[in-house]
């Protein structure tokens, strides 16, 4: 197992860590000189145009013979009205699941991008969990049939390079 340093709070860690994406793949069409009238972002949520909309969920891989299991901060489409009711009910659990586009590339399983997925809410400010409708993609038998823990850290260093302890 190797290190990481998190962007977030500025700490090395020796856990495996969750791995997010910043913004949907609709964000990279639009031209940089015009993102800022067109889209609006945050952490969370994403309004392309005023009629694409975007939520950030959590979809989460098991690890074999590992009780912590790989999260992958994903965004998927939503119907405007899905959009809305969660942004008015972010602390409930009791909206949903609504279907939405898989709006994230993850190259290490594939062709990912517009894969079908269901936003299950679970309220207390947390991000909905994402589940993939289950086919024989190889990010669906990921999700369904779990990975290895050399695998979820292969997966890692695509993203986030390993710090080397001195």
């Amino acid at each position: 197992m190797t290190s990481f340093f998190c962007a977030c709070c500025g700490e090395t860690h020796d856990s495996l860590p969750d791995i997010g994406f910043a913004k949907p793949e609709p964000y990279f069409d639009i031209p940089e000189a015009e993102r800022e009238a067109r889209v609006q972002l945050t952490s969370d949520t994403c309004i392309i145009d005023e009629e694409h909309y975007f939520i950030r969920g959590v979809l989460e891989i098991p690890v074999h013979q590992h009780e912590q299991s790989f999260g992958l901060g994903v965004w998927i489409s939503q119907k405007k009205e899905h959009f809305y009711t969660y942004l008015e009910n972010p602390d409930t659990a009791e909206i949903g699941p609504y279907f939405g586009w898989l709006c994230s590339r993850v190259p290490a399983f594939g062709d990912t991008y517009l894969l079908k997925t269901k936003a299950h809410f679970q309220g207390s400010t947390m991000r909905p969990s994402i589940e993939l409708e289950p086919t024989d993609e190889p990010f669906a038998i990921a999700q369904r049939e779990g990975i290895s823990l050399e695998r979820a850290w292969d997966i890692v260093h695509e993203y986030l390079p390993p710090i080397t302890k001195s």
